[in-house]
């Protein structure tokens, strides 16, 4: 027989101010007693925990509304100021890090490209250190303000133990030839700031979930096309992520036995036909030297012009992107399906009628009536925010649990 668990006081106020900083955070500004009708907490609950909170600075008064025949009822909101957040996006050609407020507005960021060494580990490292360094410089930053840095990998991410403060994080990556990569090691050589990694399409799905195209939505898919393809599939709200966390490697699903060789080593995976670097190098008419980004949108001036080879290389991956996303509808029957990435919003506008022609050929017709397909509205750099939510994610959850270096900052300058 099962052990019950067992909550303590403890638990239960961490989980009341866990309750009421997200409500508050996503909904806010909110009074006390919309904060009890939402919440499902007493009015006293609301009331000890807000005082608490307030106290700790991780919620603040910042005006009234009228009520019915009553005084005005205070609004309460999380403060953007209070903490600052880091992210970081280990992309195709570069690794970008940006400096964000409580409230996910960027501060600064640090673009730094990727040299010939590629994905090699030691020079990735030292680039998102670099990275770290300059935002905080820039701005004049306190590091004791900083809840976290969240880093969005290419890849499968182990976690490891997660009181070890990222030391444990793990990363395999066949299509940048990382085996078993001891990222949260080597980064915490550099860095004593608290670490959090994931694969960066989850952290773009998880971007597009707070704050895009997937609000509302329950159960959905967010595609991140870019070099390569990726998902993040949202089941009942929250992300799935599989036994060992590899759910979501969508780009790696075969569309074509015995097909095009991938960067992966397989063949016939989605991502060799419809990742910005295969549809390239299948035209292989881009400008020499120009970069991918470039690739693709010379790629796309043909496509409109009505040149020949671009059209038939254009439509051919939307009816190979529309397949695959019905793959998706009936494996996961979502609610609504999410393009993204820097190449998803370059091509989307073009193909999107397409795909969502392919997808309804492909998929069962009652599943395909019930979901949307969408494109991103976070931009290119959304892997970035995603990655910022990983250190916000784990403030909300834990009831405004602060590093102790930002609470002993806070002591001595009151």
């Amino acid at each position: 027989m099962a052990e019950r668990s067992k909550q303590t006081v403890r638990d239960l106020r961490r989980g009341s101010r866990s309750t009421l900083l997200q409500r508050l955070y996503f909904e806010g500004p909110l009074s006390r007693q919309e904060l009890g009708r939402i919440s499902g907490l007493s009015a006293g609950s609301v009331s000890n925990v807000i005082g608490e909170l307030l106290t700790d600075g991780l919620v603040e008064e910042c005006g009234s509304v009228e009520s019915d025949g009553g005084r005005p009822r205070i609004l309460l909101q999380v403060p953007p100021g209070r903490a600052h957040l880091v992210g970081v996006d280990v992309g195709e050609t570069q690794v970008r890090v940006a400096l964000f407020d409580l409230g996910l507005t960027e501060i600064a960021a640090s673009d730094q490209p990727l040299s010939d060494c590629g994905h090699d580990v030691d020079h990735v490292v030292e680039l998102i250190l670099t990275g770290i360094t300059e935002v905080l410089a820039a701005t004049g930053t306190d590091p004791a303000t900083v809840l976290g840095v969240g880093v969005g990998v290419p890849g499968i991410v182990e976690q490891g133990d997660p009181g070890a403060d990222g030391l444990g994080i793990v990363v395999h990556s066949q299509t940048v030839d990382w085996d078993a990569v001891p990222l949260g090691r080597l980064l915490r050589a550099g860095t004593d700031l608290p670490l959090y990694v994931d694969n960066g399409a989850k952290t773009l799905g998880q971007a597009e979930m707070w704050f895009g195209a997937g609000q509302g939505a329950r159960h959905a898919v967010v595609a991140l096309f870019g070099s390569g393809v990726g998902a993040c599939v949202i089941a009942d709200g929250a992300r799935f992520r599989g036994a060992t966390s590899s759910a979501g490697e969508w780009g790696h699903t075969k569309v074509h036995v015995g097909g095009r060789l991938c960067r992966c080593g397989s063949r016939g995976c989605l991502e060799a036909y419809v990742g910005a670097e295969a549809l390239v190098e299948r035209w292989g008419r881009a400008p020499a030297g120009s970069s991918e980004k470039a690739g693709l949108a010379a790629l796309l001036t043909a496509f409109e012009a009505g040149e020949e080879d671009a059209v038939a290389l254009l439509t051919e991956a939307a009816e190979y992107f529309g397949s695959a996303i019905a793959d998706l509808i009936n494996l996961f029957n979502p609610e609504r399906i999410v393009i993204g990435g820097w190449a998803g919003l370059m091509v989307g506008p073009r193909l999107l009628p397409a795909i969502r022609e392919a997808a309804t050929a492909y998929a069962l017709r009652f599943p395909r009536a019930q979901t949307s397909i969408e494109l991103g509205r976070l931009g290119p750099d959304a892997v970035t925010v995603g990655a910022a939510t990983l250190p916000l994610w784990h403030f909300l959850e834990s009831g405004g649990d602060l590093p102790q270096r930002l609470t002993t900052a806070a002591a001595a300058r009151a």
